[in-house]
């Protein structure tokens, strides 16, 4: 075989595999890059050039510097597990990485190859199924919590009641209501609780776009936003998809009302430059995710939409990230630590996930992704 039709069949080799690829040189400049890579990265024409660039100057590159210094240094390999890192276009991406040593005849490294296995959907979807069981878990919890507790609440209710009644002192009167009022917000709470024990969405065909202006309307309205700027980017390629339109809304105006208060509370921090929320903007953008599929639970894949509600907030402390969403955890010095957990409930429901991740460089982004599941 002619040496010309021979680097042809391994260049479309070397693009066919679904695997990224990266040759790089003796000092980690790129040499080679394949399709795959390009994907994997986020990187493509409107980047600008890659190769000649250092591979750790990539998105993700820092992440496997270390370890592609010692194949470099050592010719030793190296595999990583689930490196998490944000792409140029600021999606979320978790990968595998393995550097191998590329040595000339001597056994002198000459470069390396690293080899990049993207398992972003498989990281979404045992987050997916993880949340799934919590909730359960939590139902059942709650199930318990409200037939151990509403019982004796109802008689403390109607204790309290009776005294009122019959008490003419003002003093005695006013401890009874106080009694009635704490008694019915802990009832109203165990209620909010209970909610994760209702696995039932009524799903129907959904306008998203719809349901996201209706949300930012009431938004916008609150007293609270006054001075806050509200941006809209909308993919007007996502069609109609089946869900429950009510819970929905829940969902995002838990999130838009969370966003709120972030940028509010950021503006009253002893040292926030400005004492002021106003300027600060939430920004709430949808796309269609073709790459991006969202797996059913009676088998197979669809596209994903993707929805962002971003703040320019006071943000989530790192050690807060973890737990955000368990019920009854909040940062708020005020509020029950149920919305992002009845949030979370009913996009699980959904099929979906619900992701609470930093912006940069402030504030803070609620990502919410969907089944495109078409009305039939």
């Amino acid at each position: 075989m002619p040496q010309g039709e021979r680097t042809g069949d391994l260049e479309q080799v070397f693009e066919a595999i679904l695997d990224g690829v990266v040759v790089v040189d003796r000092r980690g400049a790129v040499l080679r890059v394949n399709g795959a890579a390009q994907r994997i990265l986020g990187i493509g024409a409107a980047s600008g050039p890659v190769v000649g660039e250092p591979l750790t100057s990539l998105p993700g590159g820092r992440l496997f510097e270390r370890e592609l210094g010692r194949t470099l240094e050592e010719g030793s390999s190296s595999v990583v597990h689930d490196l998490a890192f944000a792409r140029r276009n600021d999606e979320e991406a978790v990968i595998d990485v393995t550097t191998v040593a590329l040595t000339d005849p001597g056994g002198e490294v000459e470069g390396a190859v690293v080899v990049l296995r993207d398992g972003t959907i498989g990281a979404t979807l045992r987050a997916a199924r993880e949340a799934q069981i919590q909730d359960r878990v939590f139902g059942r919890v709650a199930a318990g919590i409200a037939h151990e507790v509403k019982n004796p609440l109802g008689g403390i209710r109607g204790a309290a009641e009776l005294l009122a009644r019959r008490s003419d002192d003002k003093r005695a009167l006013r401890r009874a209501e106080l009694i009635i009022s704490e008694v019915d917000r802990i009832v109203s709470l165990i209620d909010d609780f209970m909610s994760l024990t209702n696995d039932r969405v009524r799903p129907g065909p959904t306008n998203v776009h719809r349901v996201l202006e209706d949300v930012l309307a009431i938004v916008e309205l609150d007293a609270r936003s006054a001075g806050l700027r509200f941006e809209r980017s909308f993919d007007p390629s996502i069609p109609e998809l089946l869900a429950d339109s009510d819970r929905l809304h829940q969902v995002f105006l838990n999130l838009m009302r969370n966003a709120v208060d972030a940028m509010v509370a950021a503006a009253d921090a002893p040292d926030a430059r400005d004492d002021s929320a106003a300027g600060r903007t939430l920004r709430v953008s949808s796309r269609l995710r073709l790459d991006h599929r969202v797996e059913l639970e009676g088998g197979g894949r669809v596209p994903g939409v993707v929805i962002d509600v971003e703040d320019e907030g006071c943000g989530l402390p790192e050690q807060a990230l973890e737990q955000v969403g368990t019920p009854f955890f909040t940062t708020k010095t005020q509020g029950t630590g149920l919305g992002l957990a009845l949030s979370r409930h009913f996009v699980a429901q959904h099929g979906g996930s619900l992701q609470l991740r930093p912006r940069s460089p402030i504030g803070t982004r609620a990502r919410v992704v969907l089944p495109l599941r078409r009305p039939s």
